[in-house]
């Protein structure tokens, strides 16, 4: 038996169930649903009703499956992450390249997951959006479910403001500002990578297709690359890596749509990851509505190899 508290009041019967019944497929939780095995206050009750604070959730005995019961009986390292702002609504973290940002696709845990046993008082942590494993930078992360739909809505009505910091290879032309390009998400069927998720741009005829919108402004050039700054209009999977290498000018240290043979060289002068980092992120604050920005840094190595490539100034005497 659950009882639904303040924060959880006013969501849909099925999602309130798949927080609280995690690693349960969702079929299961619509199965029980559907049977009326699930009650509200003694009484059945849809997928779509909404829980009020104060209601009672009864349940049947449910089984989950042996991989998800041992990520239960043993949880991810707890762990914090650099904090760049919080509040009784939401933690904005500098997330490292590397961490993935929740368990998943032969990942045992991520940010997310580390997070939640770093901070036992905080038992609502949600992601309000996510990053590549590989990119560094601004994550949002929401202390409470009102919060957290806030920022998602925004996301969604494209009323927030991202901007990316991206080396790419080559000379970008600086009348080159918006990729209007639509992208067709798909899975690597056979060879190296396969059953691996990629992105292509696809043309603008093509049913499959979805609206992906890039503004790219040169912020300076470095040596033989360029350093962008990127706002995305559209969040599609990929979108940056995709439309930056489709113009000819793929990111550097990119394993996926990148140059493998100048990665190689890459390697060699310093640059071990993906040059994208999540440099600003603009938004509305859930509590009060305050335009906030947030910035996170270059991290350290991508500074260091920015510094390495960056020719010297000749002084005029």
């Amino acid at each position: 038996m659950l009882q639904v508290d303040e924060d959880s009041a006013g969501q849909r019967l099925d999602n309130f169930l798949m927080r609280h019944l995690k690693g349960v497929p969702k079929t299961h939780v619509y199965r029980i649903i559907r049977s009326g095995e699930v009650r509200v206050n003694k009484g059945r009750a849809s997928a779509d009703q909404r829980v009020q604070a104060g209601d009672w959730v009864r349940l049947p005995p449910v089984r989950i499956s042996a991989q998800v019961q041992a990520k239960v009986d043993s949880p991810a390292p707890a762990r914090e992450f650099p904090v760049l702002l919080e509040d009784e609504a939401l933690i904005a973290i500098d997330k490292p390249a590397g961490v993935a940002v929740h368990g998943g696709s032969g990942v045992s845990f991520g940010v997310i997951e580390q997070m939640r046993q770093a901070r036992p008082a905080c038992p609502n942590l949600e992601l309000v959006h996510r990053l590549d494993r590989e990119t560094s930078g601004v994550l949002l992360i929401a202390k409470k479910r009102s919060a957290l739909k806030n920022l998602q809505d925004q996301f969604r009505d494209r009323e927030t403001g991202k901007t990316y910091l991206a080396l790419v290879l080559g000379l970008w032309p600086s009348n080159k500002k918006v990729i209007d390009s639509p992208l067709f998400k798909y899975t690597v069927d056979k060879g190296e990578g396969e059953g691996e998720r990629r992105v292509k741009v696809v043309g603008k005829d093509d049913p499959n297709g979805m609206r992906s919108i890039t503004l790219v402004r040169v912020a300076r050039t470095i040596g033989a690359y360029s350093l962008l700054e990127v706002t995305i209009k559209t969040g599609r999977t990929h979108q940056i890596r995709v439309h930056l290498a489709s113009q000819g000018h793929p990111i550097a240290g990119d394993d996926k749509y990148g140059d493998f043979e100048h990665n190689k060289q890459l390697q060699k002068m310093g640059l071990k990851r993906m040059f994208l980092h999540a440099w600003e992120l603009k938004f509305s604050h859930p509590q009060g509505g305050r335009l906030t920005t947030l910035k996170a840094p270059l991290p350290p190595e991508l500074q260091q190899f920015v510094d390495s490539v960056q020719p010297p100034i000749i002084q005029s005497h």
